[in-house]
């Protein structure tokens, strides 16, 4: 009896498949997908312990609320200019502006605590300002190009395998979320104190830019290149919001909610653990004979716990969608919107030990099973050239109405209690889940 799979089947579900197609890339494609991995390590090397930056420079949890409202409308509103930016001076050009102007970021948030409290017409202007300015840069870089890379998966895969084709992009560039953490943690454990060694964090992730921005510049050949050549204008926006697909309408909806709970609470993850909690490690590990003391600080182990989460990711991406072409789309999705909803309320809850949160941010790792299998949902019933049209669509309805989260997470956690903004959100998380389950649709080559 047989397993019903191939042996070519097989190895394109293995954890290693994306690898082995990254390196069959084009050089162009190439040279983009190497730039994408040295600024998501260096965003992701930082922006997960921003939150503990801008109170160590003297930020309320309400001003930390601001900030993530801050990157959620920057998310919102970047893509469509990045376009038109694209438009005006070539995809070349603008991959060069936006590489530099995240650069330029990195560095304003290295830079951010020598420069302290300034006095401007009478009002004093606090160093974690400048974290504010310094996050208007750094995403520079992320708003190009989501509706095309969605679009060009979408046309050189077949419809019945988008999960597994969306599996593997997103496997490689989550590596970046793998290695960026756990690589400020090693940073962070350089010295005691965090403003310090934070900004050896920054100062990598200043040099992750530069080399990025000067590799793309000087090795992409944009002279094939279309993307950015079809932006019309808000006329082109609305006619795109009238006539995305119907099927849509109930993803939409639950995902709009449970990414809307996950905003609230978001950015106070690094806080539960290294303020709340106050959670670190300190232990022994016996290797070949020898005993090495592990002694790591809470902002350094919380980078380890962010390794945790991105690998346990990792490892079920692949997985999941393989399933998904047997049991359908619509059940990962819930899977992973169900994590995204119960996980504020396991974690504000959890044991404050290092045990519990390793096992907490493994369970958060799940969520990220059904990414793939959302994505394929999102672009499926969009017609064929539409794609990037759609997926930018969706975004842009999503993220608009995420904006106020993380200001109503931080108005709860600084004005009532960290517990009833961790268990609001999870109640909006749930609702959109149950929303999805009852409403959502199936795409149909997955039916």
């Amino acid at each position: 009896m047989t397993s019903g799979r191939t042996a070519t089947e097989a190895d394109e579900s293995g954890p290693f498949h994306a690898f082995r197609q990254f390196f069959a890339l084009e050089r162009d494609v190439l040279v983009l997908s190497l730039a994408m991995f040295a600024f998501s390590l260096g965003f992701q090397m930082t922006n997960r312990f921003l939150p503990e930056y801008l109170v160590a420079l003297g930020a309320s949890g309400f001003v930390v609320g601001l900030f993530g409202t801050v990157g959620n409308v920057v998310s919102a509103v970047y893509p469509y200019p990045g376009g038109a930016i694209s438009d005006r001076i070539g995809s070349r050009h603008a991959l060069t502006l936006f590489g530099l102007v995240s650069t330029l970021g990195f560095g304003l948030w290295l830079v951010a605590p020598g420069i302290g409290p300034l006095s401007v017409a009478g009002l004093t202007v606090e160093p974690w300002v400048w974290i504010f300015a310094g996050l208007l840069l750094a995403q520079a870089w992320k708003s190009f190009g989501l509706g095309a890379t969605f679009a060009v998966v979408k046309q050189a895969t077949d419809p019945s395998r988008l999960a597994a084709g969306f599996a593997s992009t997103e496997t490689f560039r989550r590596t970046a979320f793998l290695l960026g953490p756990v690589l400020a943690a090693v940073l962070i454990g350089l010295h005691p104190a965090f403003t310090v060694s934070f900004r050896y964090v920054l100062g990598v992730a200043v040099v992750f830019g530069v080399v990025g921005t000067v590799a793309q510049h000087l090795l992409y050949d944009a002279s094939e290149d279309t993307i950015g050549g079809s932006f019309a204008g808000l006329a082109r926006i609305r006619r795109d919001l009238g006539e995305m697909p119907s099927e849509l309408r109930p993803l939409l909806v639950g995902d709009t909610l449970v990414r809307f709970a996950n905003g609230m609470v978001y950015v106070f993850f690094v806080l539960v653990v290294t303020r709340t909690y106050g959670v670190g490690l300190e232990t022994t590990v016996s290797l070949a004979g020898l005993s090495y003391a592990v002694d790591l600080s809470p902002a350094a182990f919380f980078g380890y716990l962010l390794g945790v989460e991105m690998l346990v990711a990792l490892l079920v991406m692949a997985p999941a969608a393989k399933a998904a072409e047997r049991v359908g789309l619509k059940p990962v999705v819930a899977l992973g919107f169900a994590v995204y909803a119960v996980f504020p309320v396991v974690l504000i809850n959890a044991p404050a030990t290092s045990v519990a949160m390793v096992v907490v941010f493994a369970f958060s790792g799940l969520r990220f099973a059904g990414l793939p299998s959302h994505k394929a949902l999102i672009v499926g019933p969009a017609q064929q050239g539409a794609g990037g049209r759609v997926t930018g669509t969706y975004y842009l309805l999503r993220n608009t109405v995420v904006i106020p989260s993380a200001a109503l997470g931080g108005a709860l956690w600084e004005f009532v209690s960290p517990e009833v903004a961790f268990s609001v959100a999870a109640a909006v998380g749930i609702v959109g889940t149950g929303y999805f389950l009852l409403f959502g649709e199936e795409f149909e080559a997955y039916a």
